[in-house]
């Protein structure tokens, strides 16, 4: 992609914009450089900050994460979006429904092979380690 051309307007969605979102926004961010813009957001609107654990476990893999603010998913984030990304089946849903049948962004899960990214919250943080390198490793799919 060269330099003047329009980036892809990415949108990662997740359900409260907490772990995986916030992690896989920050990596297509940083991988994509100047051919993607990305936002990310959730289903609800809980927190304040990224999660802990997911900060940690994204800081291991060289991704920050500390200046993100968790927002809700709106319908104006999905037009802004050419591509929204969903964590798991059960948010890809509710985007679906969110967007309306008139909607111009593609919307699609996060990982192929209709495939969830699990939900660590809950679980130790082997599992935000392991949810964070499964993100990172999914981030390629969505890069031109």
């Amino acid at each position: 992609m060269t330099a003047s051309a329009t980036p892809l307007r990415v949108l990662v969605v997740c359900l409260g914009n907490y772990c995986r979102s916030p992690l896989g926004g920050r990596i297509l961010a940083d991988l994509g450089g100047d051919a993607v813009e990305v936002r990310s957001a959730g289903l609800i609107d809980k927190w304040e900050e990224a999660h802990p654990e997911m900060t940690a476990a994204a800081s291991a893999l060289g991704y920050d994460l500390t200046n993100h603010r968790p927002q809700q998913v709106t319908r104006e984030l999905i037009d802004w979006a050419d591509l929204v990304l969903a964590m798991d089946h059960s948010v890809l849903e509710q985007l679906r429904g969110i967007a309306g049948p008139e909607t111009t962004a593609e919307i699609r899960l996060y990982l192929d092979h209709d495939r969830d990214v699990p939900d660590p919250m809950g679980r130790p943080a082997a599992e935000f380690a392991a949810c964070a390198l499964l993100i990172e490793a999914g981030a390629a799919l969505h890069l031109r």
